[in-house]
């Protein structure tokens, strides 16, 4: 088998656990037997672009030209027997599908986020939870109120792109949902239930667990739908040192305000952002992993790190966190953690309680990463996917 995985990677400056799936991924199938070509853009390379291609940025999220002539020449001599597509923007396009089906390639879709209804991929604006353009056409809410980039003029252009390529998605023969509350999105979106298969993502094993460290750690985007603002207010109701450390590690628009409460206790160590090596550093030195997201996040990555990690995780009741935690959306105590609603009342009750409780869940915490998703479990089902996309064509 072979497979071109194709994905546009975000910023370094902004952690993302997609890229570090797909580099999961990628080294998953190798080790499978599968023969990958890589088909990657990174945008991290938009200022190093030339004049030409500057000037093609407005028009790449819906037809990147030279994306499209490359991927025509790699499809060509490589003949694989399907894409897989991650993130297409803005530096491949969802044009790449059809690119490869004008070369009889099937392609696979993992939906990491919401962005074949809403700009930004969210659903979430302005500090809350929003589905204003879902149903719609063209998405004239995500202009209105710049969702894109924060421009106004971005964010018709991606409106522009979403209505486009509606048809251009609906063609994909086959879409990997990390959740069932992904496949009722794309079930929402027209997708037929025959096209949708529920599968999550892993991550490679780092070994037996370390003993237990002490504290809390959050890992993430330092942005207003990652929580750390949530966070930050529920950990203030609890005097300084009495919950241990907080560890925040991360980068993003929100850092001043981390760096501001890092200043002001004792109790809240600030990493900056993290390399592998440090995220590994970290996770070993807390008792504690924070998924306090108030956006539906799809599948959180730092999620399944604490539980390879053997780290149980307190989690707020949204997306995809219930589920991983192995909890019900009611918020209760689940086999590797626990989750709440989104709000700073719960969470400061609830942080005392994951402190005390941690020992009792740790090996839990590491059984469900085992049974769930080790790359042996997930695996098979991601060749399957393959084998049945491709008998299908």
């Amino acid at each position: 088998m072979r497979v071109v995985v194709a994905h546009n990677r975000y910023r370094q400056a902004q952690p993302s656990g997609e890229n570090v799936i797909v580099d999961s991924e990628i080294d998953q199938l190798a080790a499978a037997g599968v023969d990958v070509v890589p088909f990657l853009r990174s945008s991290d390379d938009i200022p190093a672009l030339p004049a030409t291609g500057k000037a093609l940025l407005p028009i790449s999220p819906s037809y990147a030209p030279d994306a499209q002539r490359d991927l025509d020449r790699l499809l060509a001599e490589h003949r694989p027997d399907v894409l897989h597509l991650h993130n297409p923007y803005p530096l491949i396009s969802p044009w790449a599908i059809r690119t490869a089906h004008r070369h009889g390639v099937p392609v696979v879709h993992t939906v990491h986020n919401y962005r074949q209804v809403c700009s930004s991929g969210l659903y979430f604006r302005d500090g809350r939870i929003c589905t204003d353009c879902r149903g719609r056409a063209i998405g004239l809410p995500g202009v209105v109120h710049r969702c894109y980039r924060g421009s106004r003029a971005q964010s018709a252009v991606m409106a522009a792109t979403l209505a486009l390529h509606r048809p251009t998605w609906r063609s994909v023969d086959r879409f990997i949902a990390l959740t069932s509350a992904v496949a009722e999105h794309l079930r929402e979106y027209g997708i037929p239930d025959e096209r949708i298969v529920v599968k999550p993502n892993a991550i490679e094993d780092p070994g037996p667990p370390a003993p237990l460290g002490d504290g809390f750690l959050f890992l993430g985007r330092l942005t207003p739908e990652k929580g750390i603002g949530l966070l930050l207010d529920a950990w203030r109701r609890h005097p300084d040192g009495a919950l241990g450390t907080l560890r925040v590690g991360g980068d993003g628009e929100l850092r001043p305000l981390v760096e501001t409460a890092a200043a002001g206790r004792a109790d809240i160590d600030f990493l900056g952002p993290l390399d592998r090596t440090g995220v590994r550093d970290a996770l070993r030195a807390t008792a504690v992993v924070l998924a306090v997201s108030t956006w539906h996040d799809v599948l959180p990555t730092v999620v399944i790190e604490a539980l390879a990690s053997g780290r149980p995780v307190l989690g707020t009741a949204l997306g995809g966190i219930p589920y991983l935690v192995g909890a019900d959306a009611a918020g209760v105590a689940g086999p590797a953690g626990w989750v709440v609603p989104p709000e700073t009342a719960a969470l400061a009750a609830a942080l005392p309680l994951a402190r005390d409780g941690a020992a009792a869940l740790a090996g839990v915490a590491r059984t469900r990463y085992e049974t769930t998703f080790h790359p042996d479990v997930v695996m098979k089902q991601h060749l399957a996917i393959y084998d049945a996309v491709t008998k299908s064509r």
